[in-house]
């Protein structure tokens, strides 16, 4: 069970035990628990902080008018070649219809 809470608090045995202390241990777990408190505050580990999570997303950057500009730009031109290949297939669709055969 320590094992899992470490696991959700970065190995943080403080905030584990607190976790741990509203759920029902097995028999036996309190000493067990109190035991690993106190040899990790013996060792000086009990509060160990890693700062953050280097998983979580990066903070988002501001968008420059450049990268806007080329946005804008792959937006438009996405946009023509819509439009053109729904043009050929119009007039692709139209020969086939209209051909004498």
């Amino acid at each position: 069970m320590v094992v899992a809470e470490l696991g959700t608090t970065r190995d943080n045995l403080r905030e584990a035990v607190t976790n741990l202390s509203t759920k029902q241990l097995p028999p036996g777990g309190k000493p067990v628990l109190d035991e690993l408190v106190q040899r990790a505050r013996a060792e000086d580990v009990y509060d160990l902080d890693y700062g953050p999570d280097p998983y979580d997303k990066p903070p988002v950057e501001p968008l420059d008018e450049g990268t806007a500009g080329i946005g804008a730009l792959m937006v438009v031109t996405s946009l023509i070649g819509l439009v053109l290949t729904a043009a050929a297939v119009y007039l692709g669709v139209n020969a086939i219809v209209h051909s004498g055969g």
